[in-house]
């Protein structure tokens, strides 16, 4: 794994102007050892510290290292770029749809959907349906009302743009239409079966007695539906085989009652279509030509299928993606909507829920996300990976772009003996870029250091840095004016500092105190804590609060 590993970063060094890519030596790899997938942890290790190793190295010795594996320079080829071609495609004639339900904000397990959807139409110059799949679900699936806001502010921060936004609620006369025309033409019919006994015909391959009814007498019951059957007296059900292999296809329910206010039409309406039924009815009506969707949702498809042949109906192209599940991320809008219910989480934008609400709070950038989801590429395959395959696109977009400030959260003050002479210490606000500017720290005998390095280095010489180097102890000694190259350097806080607080990504905060100069930031601003991390400047008043991003 290790020299695979390696050989694949040259390549990639070779074609990137000597800096390798984790993400894309990731997928080389796979592509190349399927198998690997099984030990990812250890792998996306092992390229991380290649990665570096080799972009640490120069453009000559990676060279040299690619002649000694047999490598020819020569043949270095361009990485492609982008997704696969869908089937049967034309420019200007793709229609793709985004088909989330308002139970609340989008999160970053949703991103697969819409950015793969997102691209598909970008590359072919197509249109992009957003149709909120509102139709009331089961007791455990909610609608939440402000939903419908989040989605679309989220998909606002990705950079979606969607051609026309279209609620199932709004289209419920349009799925009877359809409902009791299939009525008539006896592919479908309406069962009062009781639920335990229509899950036992079904297992056994027995069709209900309701199956051979009359269309005039399943008009009739489909008319009562509207006005006097009560909730689970009633469904509709399509007639497939009952001898059907899958016995979940066998005469499955199409639409029922359901007694239950909604955020948008009230009660007006009671009789409520599954989702593939409406899914078949809705995909044909607006001209999706290819429909995106989990590898485990193949029921969907075959329904679509069955119902479009009854019908007479054009079929769509189905293209299938597996699982990308991050490692860090629990991902449940019912378990977020019920720890935010009782207080657990602050709201939707609380780290744990891993919203997209959630992420721009941190200070992860949309474009990271698209890059990642982009990079994965659309595969069949469940993976699992690390937040930092996340992280890493988004650090080397912010970057450059945040200044560095000193911060410790754990203090342990300390005192310099024979302190030298001088008032103030100027330190670039960005190491690599001095025009930048500087920012100004107080110097004073009383200072704070992190305890992790108090104990570290605890009666060693180190260097603090841009002051001087010190014999670390309580009342530490100066043992030269300037910082040594040779030792360690950690860094310090005046006497004079503020109070920060910063909101880690398992929801808890942590205190400490900062460099003075922390004041003159702004909300929303980028800035990286030395040896802590990236952070979101949260909140800026008397009050600093910091969201932490990532190392």
């Amino acid at each position: 794994m290790k020299d695979l590993i390696l050989r694949h970063t040259l390549v990639n060094a070779a074609e990137h102007e000597g800096k390798a890519e984790i993400q894309a030596v990731l997928g080389r790899v796979i592509s190349e050892k399927p198998d690997l997938k099984n030990k990812i942890r250890e792998m996306i290790s092992e390229i991380k510290e290649t990665v570096k190793e080799v972009n640490s190295w120069s453009v000559n010795k990676q060279e040299m290292q690619m002649k000694k594996l047999g490598i020819k320079i020569e043949e270095k080829k361009t990485e492609e770029k982008g997704l696969p071609d869908l089937p049967n495609a034309e420019v200007g004639k793709v229609v793709m749809r985004l088909a989330p339900y308002p139970s609340g904000p989008l999160h970053i397990g949703n991103t697969r959907m819409i950015l793969l959807n997102d691209e598909f139409v970008k590359k072919y110059k197509g249109k992009l349906f957003l149709v909120i799949d509102d139709t009331i679900g089961s007791e455990e699936k909610h609608i939440i009302p402000e939903a419908y806001d989040l989605i679309l502010e989220g998909l606002k921060w990705l950079g979606v743009k969607y051609h026309e936004l279209i609620y199932k609620s709004g289209r419920m006369e349009i799925f009877y239409k359809y409902a009791e025309e299939m009525i008539k033409k006896n592919i479908a019919y309406v069962c009062t079966c009781p639920e335990d006994i229509l899950r036992e015909n079904r297992k056994n391959g027995v069709e209900c007695v309701h199956r051979n009814n009359s269309v005039e007498k399943n008009l009739e019951l489909w008319k009562k539906m509207f006005e006097s059957f009560e909730e689970g007296e009633a469904v509709v059900r399509l007639k497939t085989d009952m001898k059907h292999p899958n016995p979940a296809f066998r005469d499955r329910v199409l639409l029922r009652i359901a007694d239950r206010d909604h955020p948008r039409v009230d009660r007006k309406y009671r009789v409520w279509p599954m989702l593939e039924f409406s899914w078949a009815i809705d995909d044909h009506l607006l001209g999706i030509t290819h429909i995106l969707r989990g590898k485990d949702l193949v029921m969907e498809d075959m329904m679509e299928e069955f119902i479009w042949s009854k019908l007479g109906w054009k079929k769509s192209e189905f293209i299938h993606y597996g699982m990308l599940n991050i490692e860090e991320a629990k991902l449940s809008k019912t378990e977020s909507r019920k720890a935010i219910e009782i207080g657990k989480y602050s709201g939707w934008d609380d780290p744990r829920t891993w919203s997209l609400q959630s992420l721009k709070r941190r200070g992860i950038q949309p474009e990271a996300i698209r890059k990642f989801i982009i990079g994965m590429g659309l595969s069949l395959a469940d993976v699992t990976v690390p937040a930092e395959i996340l992280y890493a696109e988004n650090r080397k977009m912010i970057d450059s772009e945040s200044n560095r400030y000193f911060a410790v959260l754990n203090p342990v003050e300390i005192s310099i003996e024979k302190f030298p002479k001088m008032k103030e210490v100027k330190i670039p606000l960005h190491p690599d870029f001095p025009k930048r500017g500087f920012r100004k720290i107080n110097a004073s005998e009383k200072i704070y250091v992190e305890a992790g390095d108090f104990e570290k280095f605890k009666n060693k010489e180190v260097g603090l840095i841009n002051l001087f180097s010190v014999k670390l102890k309580r009342e530490a000694e100066v043992t030269s004016k300037k910082v040594k190259m040779e030792i360690q350097k950690i860094q310090w806080i005046p006497e004079e500092n503020v109070k920060i607080k910063l909101i880690m990504p398992d929801g808890t905060s942590r205190e400490g105190i900062a460099e003075s100069s922390i004041k003159g930031l702004k909300v929303n601003q980028l800035i990286q804590l030395v040896r802590t991390g990236f952070c979101r400047v949260d909140k800026a008043d008397k009050d600093i609060a910091l969201y932490y991003a990532h190392k």
